[in-house]
């Protein structure tokens, strides 16, 4: 509070050098501070995250790109200019002290905080989406459990991290795939094969959570995490298009990928009931489904029976949810 702007700027400066990371990524673990004094030294260090990636942000053009396309013009760039457009993409991993050597053993909080999550998830299934599975993951790692302080959201940023992970995923099969077809190793499959695949790929990976999804979708559409959860779902149907080759520039660039985005939810939703084999009855209901998203034509009564049907699947998971909940 009793900084000034320049001070604020200097710390900023700081931040990005890797200079005061090891600061305040010790702040967050601590657990013997009070709780007033851990409260305000967090919302300090958030304000500062906030600055740095509004800081980085750019205008971008709509549609948005693609997974695929951000990620292949960030190896381009860091391929051509080797400098300082690789030091902005890449992570600040190392500390540097006055002598100019980097500690190659020093990690950001960014990566404490996904090495912890990642370990939480093997107890996800013994303690459902929750802050006891973040501490036990923190305690597997040989923290505190107080470590769970750093998470803001929650029981929220472990299932946005787990949504995150299978995202990116599903995105590498896909290039894989698409890259096996480029070289000839295989056949490129019809739009509505690949759709199918693409949106069952990513649906077996909630298997082996799928008793507590219920719950994960829950968090997802509390208030504070639909921001997130919202952008995260487009990025993966933008992905499932944009590797199925669609590459449209007008209206029809909604029009399928917010058709897709009730494809997918409806989908999930009679999945966390099924009790088939396999889920035999989910994949014959994503089959139907989109069948009639390929044939569908791009008139403006299907623009209108698509944005019912993606407000059906929202209302359709809050009442899915809390029944399961109740």
């Amino acid at each position: 509070l009793c900084c000034g702007y320049w001070d604020m700027a200097a710390l900023i400066r700081g931040l990005r050098a890797g200079r005061v990371l090891r600061g305040l990524g010790s702040v967050a673990v601590q657990g013997t501070l009070s709780p007033q004094g851990s409260n305000v030294r967090r919302a300090f260090h958030r304000t500062i995250l906030l600055q740095l990636v509004n800081d980085s942000k750019s205008d971008t053009s709509v549609p948005p790109p693609s997974y695929h396309e951000v990620h292949t013009a960030g190896e381009s760039s860091s391929s051509s200019a080797h400098g300082e457009s690789s030091e902005d993409a890449q992570p600040n991993t190392s500390f540097q002290d006055q002598s100019g050597e980097h500690g190659e053993d020093y990690e950001t909080e960014e990566q404490l905080q996904a090495r912890i999550l990642t370990t939480a998830l093997e107890f996800v299934p013994q303690h459902g989406w929750t802050v006891e599975a973040i501490a036990a993951g923190a305690e597997t790692l040989g923290l505190s459990s107080a470590s769970t302080g750093m998470f803001n959201n929650g029981a929220g940023d472990l299932v946005l991290h787990f949504v995150t992970q299978c995202n990116a995923q599903l995105a590498e099969t896909l290039a894989e795939q698409n890259n096996k077809v480029q070289l000839g190793q295989a056949e490129s499959k019809k739009t509505a094969e690949f759709l199918r695949d693409a949106v069952e790929t990513r649906l077996r990976m909630l298997i082996p959570y799928i008793d507590t999804w219920p719950q994960a979708m829950s968090i997802l559409l509390l208030p504070h995490s639909i921001p997130d959860s919202l952008k995260h779902l487009s990025t993966m149907v933008d992905d499932i298009w944009y590797y199925a080759g669609d590459r449209s520039t007008d209206v029809n660039w909604y029009t399928r990928r917010a058709a897709l985005t009730g494809i997918y939810n409806t989908t999930e939703l009679v999945m966390v009931q099924d009790s088939s084999p396999d889920f035999e009855e989910t994949w014959a209901f994503l089959d139907n489904r989109i069948k009639d998203v390929v044939n569908m034509a791009n008139t403006a009564k299907e623009v209108q029976a698509t944005g019912e049907s993606m407000v059906q699947g929202l209302m359709g998971a809050a009442i899915t949810v809390t029944s399961h909940l109740l």
